[in-house]
């Protein structure tokens, strides 16, 4: 949750200075208002919090996404609640206005250097110029079902994302079919916006341009502990690497 806090902190604010970026009573708000509603995020806070105080917050989470123009997700920490709150979860969501949305995991690792990467298949391009940006947002479009105009939208221009992002293309000749990132974060690499054009799946592409993100990252900043956030695509993928889920996460959206 901290990681998420710290990273959405700087790839909304990198998106727009005046982004609502706020840490309020039990809810951080990382909200940039943008068409890519992965940098649309709000999450939960408190750890071990009970099934009312639980209820109260998604009531008060809810009410600030329905302020917002464009919509994103409520991303919570499963581990952080309390049992009988977990139990309550849907409930509450459903009561206050909140509809599942899919599902995640928590992982980390104490697993860096990785060896140097290779693919028989690929060669990797770091990501420097607008045209890998909108290279590198488009095969996200494409792998979780955005519209193109959605992924350049949280992209397109960025600075951070052409420098303090480790962010590489896997390419395959002339066709780029993967892509993944690393981000210093507080004494941690994040791995961040890793995807494989479903085309090109089942592959090892994500594998190897994550590990590709990996070891750029760590050789630049020393560091030896990474983590994410994965999807249900992901999260086979991440334990061959090192890393090992620590907490179940649930995202929801508003209702309708």
């Amino acid at each position: 949750m901290e990681q998420l806090t710290v990273v959405w902190r700087a790839m909304v604010l990198d998106r727009d200075p005046g982004a609502d970026v706020r840490d309020l009573p039990g809810i951080a708000v990382r909200w940039a208002d943008c068409r890519f509603a992965f940098w649309n995020c709000v999450t939960l806070t408190e750890v071990g919090a009970d099934a009312g105080l639980v209820g109260r917050r998604l009531v008060q989470a809810a009410d600030i996404m329905r302020s917002k123009r464009h919509p994103g997700f409520l991303w919570i920490f499963e581990d952080l609640l309390g049992e009988e709150a977990r139990a309550a979860l849907e409930a509450a969501a459903e009561q206050a206005g909140l509809e599942y949305a899919f599902p995640g995991t928590g992982m980390a690792g104490d697993l860096l250097p990785v060896p140097e990467p290779a693919h028989p298949d690929l060669t990797f391009v770091r990501v420097t110029t607008d045209e890998h940006l909108r290279t590198y947002a488009d095969l996200n479009s494409r792998a979780y079902g955005f519209p193109l105009e959605d992924g350049r939208d949280g992209l397109a221009g960025s600075r951070l994302w052409k420098g303090r992002v480790h962010a590489y293309l896997g390419m395959r000749g002339d066709v780029p079919v993967a892509c993944a990132a690393t981000v210093e974060a507080e004494g941690r690499l994040f791995v961040i916006l890793v995807a494989t054009d479903p085309d090109w799946q089942r592959r090892g592409y994500g594998e190897a341009v994550t590990r590709k993100a990996l070891y750029e990252g760590a050789r630049a900043t020393g560091l030896t502990r990474a983590t994410l956030h994965a999807t249900v695509a992901g999260a086979p993928v991440y334990p061959r690497i090192g890393f090992e889920a620590n907490s179940p996460m649930r995202f929801y959206g508003l209702t309708g």
